[in-house]
């Protein structure tokens, strides 16, 4: 049986307060809007198939991935977000480093705002790999390393302070803000050559970039490809 997830605790607080304005792109805690959907379209284009998320949570995206002609199905560890997220999309509890499908079986997987939560994200990666046909697409889209994390003060979006702890690549629960979910449940930082190395090492191909948030990006988004 998979351990119980830290997310649990808190998926009806996610859900319900949360999300708020997240659906639409934004989060509403700083009015910064992240523009999520946009990057996703982007970056995973229209197509057909299964398209796998890996760590979906509440089932938030999936609309997103319908509308581009795929058909979402969802993996997550905590059983509390995938109760609210059974009605968005065919969901299965597992843990990202074990993915309970066989290889080279689907065209599609992606990664939205997870990589955070996952401490052996380079694991994950190569588990997407494993589970892509050949020639198959991932995409993520996550935290931006540069620009959010314990070190970085976002209390005034027109001036980030960037303080020391970039290059720790630490776990850690320290947030410039008391209302979001890191203070809540943590976060793992990988400063951006790690994360891309990740990519590398996993074997796939970096084919496009992205980045979202005003003035100063919030995300990072990267559409990677499995070796034909």
């Amino acid at each position: 049986m998979a351990p119980t997830a830290a997310y649990d605790e808190i998926a009806d607080w996610y859900e319900e307060e949360f999300l708020g304005g997240q659906r639409t792109g934004v989060r509403t805690r700083d009015g910064n809007p992240l523009g999520l959907d946009r990057v996703l379209c982007n970056l995973l284009g229209e197509g057909s198939g299964a398209c796998l998320e890996i760590g979906c949570g509440t089932g938030v995206h999936a609309a997103q991935v319908r509308e581009l002609g795929w058909t979402p199905v969802g993996v997550d560890l905590s059983a509390g977000m995938l109760r609210h997220a059974r009605g968005r999309l065919p969901i299965a509890r597992a843990d990202a480093e074990r993915l309970p499908i066989r290889d080279g079986s689907v065209p599609a997987a992606i990664a939205m705002m997870v990589h955070t939560d996952m401490p052996g994200y380079a694991v994950v990666l190569r588990e997407a790999v494993r589970i892509l046909r050949p020639g198959g697409v991932f995409v993520h889209v996550g935290v931006h390393p540069c620009f959010c994390g314990g070190f970085a003060d976002r209390g005034d979006l027109d001036a980030v302070v960037i303080r020391p702890g970039y290059l720790d690549g630490r776990w850690t629960k320290a947030s410039w803000t008391d209302g979001g979910v890191r203070t809540k449940v943590g976060a793992t930082h990988l400063p951006l050559p790690e994360l891309m190395h990740a990519f590398l090492d996993a074997g796939l191909t970096l084919e496009r970039f992205a980045e979202s948030g005003e003035p100063t990006p919030v995300v990072l988004a990267i559409r990677a490809r499995k070796h034909r």
